[in-house]
Parts: structure tokens; C-alpha cells; sequence
């Protein structure tokens, strides 16, 4: 329990790249302003108090000597001119006060001291009640008393519009911290999409090796290594066909050998065993070669007269093949892909269900959905992806007659992303299987 609530506050921190960066730069630079302007504050407050008491000094001297010149009857009409706000002249013995100063009392009175001719015998007072206020009594040259009443305020009060900068400063920082986070993470999700979508097969576009050095030579990189890939399923390709090519010669030699020699139960084993192995190679370099189905140009095809004439043709050689539903209309699609991913699916299903049914749909977004049903046992629910694999099959015994090579759903699906579009398989309810194409 201790263990979970000591990681508990771990969870506060974000998952993505982008917000962790967002957060420690922002973070960094509110920091680095903060020390700023408390550092450029400090400095202003200690400069502005070294200026105010050296301008106290000088104007307390000079104000002292007027008055202690003028005639005694002259004297008030010059104190409103010597007034100063934070302190002023009064000629009298001021207010009752205590002998008690504070720090800042303390300095005031030592610069006011500093101040007055000695001649003048000076006493300071603080006011109870307020500590900051502060009189020093003195008496003039004609014996009258002269009070310096200094009440003063802050040395350097924040100005009214002070907050609107700091806000405008951080709103900048956010901004700014936004856009270098952006320019940051934005080669990476390119990254990522693009490498999400590396199909070799398909007419992605290539990635941009335009933007900053580094990341122009990534992308660089990264279109080369698609480009060995794609150089290397090419040649994967060129070796399949090179040795089917390669086994015809002997294949077929061996038939004829085999169709010479005297009938036997050897023969007619030694026959279907060289059968299979043709069949295999040839569904071996169909497999390889499905994966490069973007060589077939994209034409347009009437859909509905399509699916039709796939099915007379199965009719016609007596298949259960049947066409519950269709649509009409125009489609852009490669059609000899198409007809394969279809023929595969409906000799699938006329294998294991001994009939099939064709459905063809268009939805909302304009997406051409084809279904091919049957009524066979369909697939347990954890092998429908497995059996999208080659050479996978679901009757594990050798007889190809039975199991198949386990390529044509493999095939299929290879198709289906080289035109652009998807395979899903799902068993019906009642039993079956569909087995839906969507075309885009």
C-alpha cells in the first residue's frame, strides 16, 4: 500500500513527449523570469533607497537653512513649498512620541543628522501606533521649535500596469514555448506515421527531407531504407518466379515419365504427389507476387456487372454460387486483383460450406463493401487473425486435398491492401463464416 502511494504522485506527469517538454521549458522559463525580475527588482529597490536618502539629506540641509533665515513671521508661507510628501515641515513641537526607531527610522534619522548643522541640537521620535512614522525636533536659531514630520511610504510601489506586462510576458512564454515544442515534435509524429504506414506495396508518399539539417537527414535515411525494402520484396519476387520457373522444366519431365510408366498404385501417388508440388509453387509465386499487386493499373468497373459475371462463370461449371444482393454503379478498383481476393474467397467457402452467397453493399462514405457468406463450420474466434498468415491452415493433417497450402485467404488479404482496401473475417450466427471486403 505504502509502495503505491509513493508512485501515486508520478501519475500527475504527463505521458506525451510533446507536454513533457511543454512543461519543463515553460517551467524553465517562468523560473529564469521570475529570478530576473526579482533580481532587477532588489536592484531598483536598493538604488531608489540610496536615492531617496541622499536627495533627503541635501533637501533637509537646504530647507533648514531658509527657514532658519527667514523671519519668523515668513516661515509658514514657505512650508507648503517645502513640503515633499513624505515628509514635511511644521513649526512646532509635533506630536508625543517615543525614543524607540526602527531599521528603517534608523537610517532616515542618521541621514537627517548627517543633514543639519550641528548647531541646531536635533531629537528623533517615533509615533506609536505606526512604526514607519518618524519626527525630529530641532530648535532654530531664533529659539523656535521646528518639527520634520517623515512619514514614508513605500520605496518603490509596484506600478498599476506592472501586471499586464507580466501577464503579456507569459503569455508569450507560452507561445513560444508551444511553437519550439511544435517545430520539435512534429518531425517525430512524422516519423512515426510514416513508419506506421511503410507498406512497400502501396504509393505512399514519401517523406519530406525538407526542414532543419538533422531532420532532413533522418527523413533522408528513412526514404532509403523504404526504398531497400521495397528493392528487396522485388527481388524476393524475381527468385520465387526464377525457380518456378526453374521446377516447371523438371515437374513437367517427371509427368510424362510418370504418364509412360505402367499403371500401379505407385503411379497414381507418384502423380498427385507431382500435382501438389506444382501447386504449390504455383501458389507459392502467386502469393509473392500478390504482394506487388500495384503493377496492375486501376481502371473503372461496373460493379454490379462484375460480381454477375463472376458468379455466371461459377453457375455455369455448376458451383452453388449465388448473388443475394448488389449495387449498381461505377467503382475504380485494379479488376484482376479484385477478381482473385473474390475467387479465393468463394472457393474457400464453397471447400468448407459447399455453397456461397455474395452480398454488395455501399455505405454513406461512399465505401463498397462485397461479402461472401457460407454455411461451413467457420473459424474458432482466436485463429481469424492466424489464418490471414501463409501457409497457415486450420486441418493440420498433410493432405493438401483437404487442408489446402494454406495461401489463398494469405493472398487475399495481400491484395486487398495492394487496391487499397481491407479483409475481415467473422463467423455468422447460425454458423458460416463472412468474409467482407470494403473498397475505398
Amino acid at each position: 500500500m505504502s509502495a503505491m502511494m509513493a508512485f501515486k504522485p508520478f501519475r500527475l506527469w504527463p505521458r506525451s513527449l510533446g507536454s513533457r517538454l511543454f512543461l519543463i521549458l515553460l517551467a524553465g522559463l517562468m523560473l529564469s523570469q521570475g529570478l530576473t525580475f526579482t533580481a532587477q527588482f532588489l536592484e531598483r529597490h536598493m538604488t531608489a533607497k540610496t536615492v531617496m536618502l541622499n536627495t533627503l539629506e541635501n533637501d533637509v540641509a537646504t530647507s533648514i537653512a531658509i527657514l532658519d533665515r527667514l523671519p519668523a513671521a515668513e516661515r509658514p508661507d514657505w512650508l507648503d513649498r517645502l513640503d515633499r510628501g513624505t515628509y514635511r515641515y511644521e513649526l512646532n513641537a509635533g506630536l508625543p512620541g517615543i525614543d524607540t526607531l526602527s531599521d528603517q527610522s534608523a537610517g532616515i534619522a542618521a541621514k537627517i543628522r548627517e543633514a543639519v548643522d550641528p548647531r541646531f541640537p536635533i531629537e528623533f521620535q517615533s509615533i506609536p501606533g505606526d512604526g514607519k512614522r518618524l519626527q525630529a525636533h530641532l530648535t532654530l536659531s531664533d529659539s523656535n521649535p521646528l518639527t520634520i514630520d517623515v512619514n514614508p511610504a513605500p520605496i518603490m510601489p509596484l506600478a498599476q500596469w506592472l501586471p499586464y506586462v507580466l501577464v503579456a510576458q507569459l503569455i508569450l512564454l507560452i507561445l513560444c514555448t508551444w511553437f519550439a515544442v511544435r517545430q520539435v515534435i512534429r518531425p517525430l509524429v512524422n516519423f512515426a506515421n510514416a513508419a506506421d504506414a511503410l507498406d512497400p506495396n502501396r504509393n505512399t508518399p514519401r517523406l519530406s527531407e525538407t526542414g532543419p539539417s538533422e531532420v532532413a537527414y533522418a527523413a533522408t535515411a528513412f526514404n532509403a531504407m523504404r526504398d531497400r525494402i521495397a528493392h528487396y520484396l522485388e527481388e524476393r519476387v524475381e527468385i520465387l518466379a526464377a525457380i518456378s520457373h526453374d521446377l516447371q522444366t523438371p515437374i513437367t519431365r517427371m509427368k510424362l515419365r510418370a504418364e509412360i510408366a505402367e499403371d500401379s498404385v505407385e503411379k497414381e501417388k507418384l502423380v498427385q504427389d507431382l500435382a501438389e508440388i506444382e501447386r504449390l509453387v504455383h501458389e507459392g509465386v502467386a502469393y509473392a507476387r500478390s504482394a506487388h499487386g500495384n503493377s496492375e493499373k486501376s481502371s473503372r468497373i461496373d460493379i454490379g456487372s462484375f460480381i454477375e459475371s463472376l458468379a455466371y462463370d461459377y453457375q455455369d461449371v455448376g458451383k452453388a454460387v449465388t448473388v443475394v444482393e448488389k449495387i449498381d454503379g461505377a467503382i475504380v478498383t485494379r479488376p484482376h486483383a479484385l477478381r482473385r481476393i473474390l475467387t479465393n474467397l468463394i472457393d474457400n467457402a464453397l471447400k468448407f460450406g459447399g455453397s456461397a452467397e455474395i452480398y454488395v453493399e455501399r455505405d454513406h462514405k461512399g465505401v463498397v463493401s462485397i461479402k461472401v457468406l457460407d454455411r461451413g463450420s467457420g473459424i474458432p474466434e482466436d485463429q481469424l487473425d492466424a489464418v490471414m498468415q501463409p501457409f497457415f491452415r486450420l486441418e493440420q493433417s498433410r493432405n493438401r486435398g483437404t487442408g489446402g497450402t494454406g495461401l489463398g485467404l494469405a493472398i487475399a488479404q495481400q491484395l486487398a491492401l495492394a487496391i487499397g482496401g481491407s479483409l475481415k473475417l467473422r463467423n455468422r450466427e447460425g454458423g458460416g463464416l463472412c468474409a467482407e471486403i470494403s473498397i475505398h
